[in-house]
């Protein structure tokens, strides 16, 4: 919520290109960091303030580094709270996929005050006990510099059950290539080592999780543990999306946010 009263939703790297890439302007909309290590506006809710026009790029925050998914420690959370904090917003709903939820757990239990709601899209209550996990991990450890574009592809088409509009899966591999091969390996270690987070109890705004049936990472189970540690929390199912649900279903994914965010902004 912004000086002027209104709730505004911030949203985080592959949500960022979704919104951009498939043009839905329909989508909650300060966009947080990509694989670049770049935070730009994107856009926001209807009749909202606005911050800059589409593609206008903002100071970076402190701590955005690495992958989508980077490792969940201290410094992302800062970074979180010095974007509201450059953006004048006193709280918001913030959105996150994958396994970038951690940072979005951590920055709730630290700052309850700041959080109007939560969103989270295929996000792992917990990685390292995830079936899949070993097989990720020996690709990830595989991976030397540069980066293979093919094994980048299968990677991105992996993560989704349906095939990818080529000029999204072609942008998101051009994104990913500038990334160091180390960068790859230290955040996914760093993932796999990500503690269950404490307090989340004390978190009292509205939480949605947002998970794809498909999905061949993170199953039902994991989604039911991680909205059961919320004192409100809602789990939203998307028949036949995979892992990457914004990639597979992106109209819905920034629909359903937008009217979670639009019941929020009633609240206290």
């Amino acid at each position: 919520m912004s000086a002027e009263g209104e709730v505004v939703a911030v949203a985080g790297c592959g949500v960022r290109s979704a919104v951009a890439v498939c043009g839905l302007r329909s989508a909650p909309a300060i966009a947080g960091s990509s694989a670049n290590d770049e935070t730009r506006v994107r856009e926001i809710l209807p009749g909202g303030r606005h911050y800059g026009r589409p593609g206008q790029q903002l100071p970076r925050a402190p701590g955005l580094t690495g992958p989508c998914g980077s490792p969940a420690g201290p410094a992302p959370v800062r970074g979180k709270a010095a974007f509201l904090d450059r953006t004048a917003v006193d709280r918001a709903v913030l959105v996150e996929a994958s396994s970038a939820g951690f940072t979005l757990r951590r920055f709730a239990a630290a700052e309850p005050g700041r959080v109007a709601g939560l969103v989270f899209l295929g996000s792992p209550a917990r990685l390292a006990d995830k079936p899949g996990v070993a097989a990720i991990r020996a690709w990830v450890d595989g991976l030397t510099d540069p980066l293979d574009p093919i094994t980048m592809r299968e990677l991105l088409d992996s993560l989704v059950s349906g095939p990818l509009p080529e000029d999204f899966a072609v942008l998101m591999v051009r994104e990913s290539l500038p990334v160091p091969a180390r960068v790859w390996r230290d955040s996914f270690h760093g993932l796999l080592d990500e503690p269950s987070s404490e307090r989340l109890d004390q978190v009292t705004a509205p939480v949605l999780a947002i998970w794809g049936d498909h999905d061949p990472l993170v199953p039902r189970s994991d989604q039911e543990r991680l909205t059961a540690a919320f004192p409100q929390a809602t789990l939203l199912v998307h028949e036949g999306a995979g892992h990457v649900v914004h990639w597979d279903d992106p109209v819905r994914t920034a629909a359903d946010p937008a009217a979670f965010t639009a019941t929020c902004a009633h609240r206290p």
